[in-house]
């Protein structure tokens, strides 16, 4: 599945995130296991230990699709 949003493109598979940012050359990637979503504030922000990255969505619709292609797991 892909959601567009301002900064980019996410890629999402029922195991991993891509997010290809704008910039050319750019893309973050997590594990699903370590993504979270911050609805109220629609940030979301993987950690993995040692590496981590948050991006600011656009709107809510966009979470609503995470959500129901990832499953209420991701939700903070």
């Amino acid at each position: 599945m892909i959601i567009q949003f301002s900064q980019g493109r996410l890629i999402l598979t029922p195991f991993e995130i891509q997010v290809r940012l704008n910039a050319p050359g750019v893309m973050l990637q997590a594990m699903v296991e370590d993504i979270k979503l911050h609805r109220d504030v629609l940030v979301l922000s993987a950690d993995a230990g040692a590496v981590r990255w948050s991006l600011k969505l656009d709107h809510v619709q966009q979470a609503d699709e995470l959500i129901g292609f990832l499953g209420e797991q991701i939700l903070l």
